[in-house]
């Protein structure tokens, strides 16, 4: 996998660990006084990100319970399934996000969290064959892709 550049920002104390993921929501209400709030919200909604480093640097925090912390992040790999002849490594692709039997086991996997539809991704691995078989009858495998 090819590494991607890391962007400091700033996250709740308490999830400042190394290795740790997460989808970036957006700022809510209790950011527009802060004289930090670029340092926090310098992320795309919506991406799923993984902290790489924690720094010493702390503020308090009217979100975050013990304040925030400053981190390095980079954008995080995506598990998902996706149909067999697209799963390519360094190929472009749009992950197809239409299934809704959200009672299936592999439907986290079909609509993955930090994909956002429309939106174009690289496939970095192929891991494999799909867990289950889909009751659709699509052959799919089981990669991880990041945005393009």
């Amino acid at each position: 996998m090819s590494e991607t550049k890391t962007k400091v920002t700033l996250v709740g104390t308490v999830l400042a660990k190394p290795n740790l993921e997460f989808i970036y929501e957006g700022e809510v209400a209790e950011c527009d006084t802060c004289k930090v709030k670029k340092a926090c919200h310098n992320l795309q909604k919506g991406r799923k990100y993984r902290i790489v480093t924690v720094r010493t640097t702390h503020h308090d925090c009217a979100v975050h319970l013990n304040g925030a912390t400053a981190v390095e992040v980079m954008e995080a790999p995506i598990t998902a399934l996706i149909n067999a002849d697209m799963a390519i490594i360094n190929s472009r692709i749009k992950p197809e996000l239409s299934c809704n039997k959200s009672d299936c086991r592999s439907y986290p996997l079909c609509r993955p969290d930090g994909v956002t539809e429309g939106e174009k991704y690289i496939v970095i691995d192929v891991l494999g064959n799909a867990p289950d078989i889909c009751d659709k009858g699509r052959s799919l495998k089981l990669v991880e892709i990041r945005p393009a």
